[in-house]
């Protein structure tokens, strides 16, 4: 199953492992979820853990440790959609992606992601996705 997930979902999930996101995580690290990611969004998910902030919860090699595995472990697309107006201009890419290749995409900020922009792509929190993982998985 491929989705894309939005950076917040992905940090949330790997500070605290309990609920929806860490779920997403567990997900992912046993190869049930690919994430489907291009440059712009591996080149956020990396400037993102790599703030002061987040080395609180993550060294320096944890993060090179997730980087590498985010790079190794992704479906790789390019968009061949454009979108030109979102309420954070730094989410376009994660529904750029979502859209071009038919998958939803998972956030912790639906407000960023209005109906008129989403061409019709499915737009979950990752309780709402959770809830569409068939309990066999």
């Amino acid at each position: 199953m491929r989705i894309v997930l939005d950076t917040n979902v992905l940090i949330s999930g790997m500070i605290n492992p309990t609920g929806p996101p860490g779920r997403i995580i567990d997900l992912m690290r046993n190869g049930v979820l690919k994430l489907v990611v291009d440059d712009r969004i591996l080149s956020e998910y990396a400037d993102v853990l790599r703030r002061k902030y987040f080395a609180r919860y993550f060294d320096k090699t944890d993060v090179e440790d997730i980087i590498d595995y985010l790079f190794k472990n992704s479906h790789y697309a390019t968009s061949r959609v454009i979108i030109h107006h979102m309420p954070d201009k730094a989410d376009i890419p994660f529904i750029e992606m979502a859209i071009t290749e038919t998958v939803p995409l998972v956030t912790g900020n639906l407000r960023h992601f209005p109906a008129k922009n989403r061409r019709g792509c499915a737009v979950l929190s990752p309780a709402q996705f959770i809830k569409t993982v068939p309990d066999t998985v």
